[in-house]
Protein backbone atom coordinates (compact mmCIF):
# COMPACT_ATOMS: atom_id res chain seq x y z
CA UNK A 1 0.00 0.00 0.00
CA UNK A 2 1.33 3.32 -1.07
CA UNK A 3 1.81 6.04 1.85
CA UNK A 4 -1.42 8.69 1.75
CA UNK A 5 0.77 10.71 4.39
CA UNK A 6 4.16 11.49 4.81
CA UNK A 7 6.66 14.46 6.34
CA UNK A 8 8.85 15.04 3.22
CA UNK A 9 10.28 18.64 4.39
CA UNK A 10 10.73 20.65 8.08
CA UNK A 11 10.58 24.21 8.47
CA UNK A 12 12.27 25.67 12.04
CA UNK A 13 12.21 29.43 13.28
CA UNK A 14 12.66 31.17 16.79
CA UNK A 15 12.53 34.17 17.76
CA UNK A 16 16.03 36.15 17.84
CA UNK A 17 16.18 37.56 21.17
CA UNK A 18 18.20 34.99 23.68
CA UNK A 19 17.66 35.03 27.35
CA UNK A 20 20.68 33.19 28.54
CA UNK A 21 21.32 32.22 32.46
CA UNK A 22 23.61 34.75 32.83
CA UNK A 23 21.22 37.29 31.79
CA UNK A 24 18.63 35.53 34.62
CA UNK A 25 21.24 35.64 37.53
CA UNK A 26 20.90 39.04 36.93
CA UNK A 27 17.64 38.83 37.70
CA UNK A 28 16.74 36.58 40.66
CA UNK A 29 18.28 34.53 43.02
CA UNK A 30 19.67 31.59 40.61
CA UNK A 31 23.05 30.71 39.08
CA UNK A 32 23.84 28.98 35.59
CA UNK A 33 24.77 26.30 37.21
CA UNK A 34 21.69 25.58 38.79
CA UNK A 35 19.86 25.75 36.13
CA UNK A 36 21.61 23.71 33.73
CA UNK A 37 22.02 20.93 36.71
CA UNK A 38 18.33 20.32 36.99
CA UNK A 39 16.69 21.73 33.46
CA UNK A 40 19.89 21.03 31.13
CA UNK A 41 18.73 24.75 29.61
CA UNK A 42 21.49 27.32 29.18
CA UNK A 43 19.34 29.95 27.02
CA UNK A 44 16.04 30.61 25.39
CA UNK A 45 14.52 32.99 23.02
CA UNK A 46 12.33 35.30 23.62
CA UNK A 47 9.77 36.85 21.42
CA UNK A 48 9.18 40.33 20.91
CA UNK A 49 5.84 41.83 22.33
CA UNK A 50 4.37 42.34 18.61
CA UNK A 51 5.14 38.71 18.02
CA UNK A 52 2.65 35.63 17.57
CA UNK A 53 3.66 31.83 17.16
CA UNK A 54 1.54 31.91 14.20
CA UNK A 55 4.48 34.52 12.93
CA UNK A 56 7.08 31.57 13.55
CA UNK A 57 4.81 29.02 12.46
CA UNK A 58 4.79 30.62 9.35
CA UNK A 59 7.76 31.52 8.46
CA UNK A 60 8.95 27.54 9.40
CA UNK A 61 6.36 26.21 7.34
CA UNK A 62 7.08 28.60 4.46
CA UNK A 63 10.97 27.10 5.01
CA UNK A 64 9.37 23.69 4.65
CA UNK A 65 7.13 24.34 1.27
CA UNK A 66 10.51 26.00 -0.40
CA UNK A 67 12.13 22.79 0.97
CA UNK A 68 9.48 20.66 -0.27
CA UNK A 69 8.70 22.07 -3.44
CA UNK A 70 5.64 22.66 -2.33
CA UNK A 71 3.39 25.59 -2.81
CA UNK A 72 0.29 25.83 0.23
CA UNK A 73 -2.37 25.16 -2.16
CA UNK A 74 -1.02 21.86 -2.37
CA UNK A 75 -1.22 21.10 1.57
CA UNK A 76 -3.68 18.67 2.87
CA UNK A 77 -3.54 19.33 6.73
CA UNK A 78 -1.85 21.97 8.91
CA UNK A 79 -1.47 20.37 12.43
CA UNK A 80 0.05 22.41 14.70
CA UNK A 81 1.13 21.69 18.16
CA UNK A 82 1.85 24.32 21.40
CA UNK A 83 0.96 25.85 24.07
CA UNK A 84 1.91 29.22 23.50
CA UNK A 85 -0.91 29.81 20.68
CA UNK A 86 -1.98 33.09 19.67
CA UNK A 87 -5.17 33.29 21.82
CA UNK A 88 -7.11 30.77 23.83
CA UNK A 89 -9.80 30.77 20.87
CA UNK A 90 -9.77 30.39 17.53
CA UNK A 91 -6.99 27.71 16.88
CA UNK A 92 -3.65 29.32 15.58
CA UNK A 93 -3.73 26.79 13.01
CA UNK A 94 -5.98 28.55 11.09
CA UNK A 95 -3.72 31.77 11.81
CA UNK A 96 -1.11 29.96 9.52
CA UNK A 97 -3.64 28.56 6.98
CA UNK A 98 -4.67 31.87 6.34
CA UNK A 99 -1.46 33.67 5.69
CA UNK A 100 -0.20 30.68 3.96
CA UNK A 101 -3.28 31.30 1.65
CA UNK A 102 -3.04 26.49 2.09
CA UNK A 103 -6.97 27.02 1.18
CA UNK A 104 -7.08 23.40 0.76
CA UNK A 105 -5.88 21.99 4.07
CA UNK A 106 -7.73 21.57 7.12
CA UNK A 107 -6.23 23.14 10.08
CA UNK A 108 -6.50 21.96 13.87
CA UNK A 109 -4.62 22.79 16.88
Amino acid sequence: MTPRSMIIATGHNVPEKILTNFDLEKMVDTTNQWIVERTGIRERHIKEPHQNTSDFCVAAALQALDEADMKASDLDLILLATVTGDMRFPATSIFVQARLGANNAAAMD
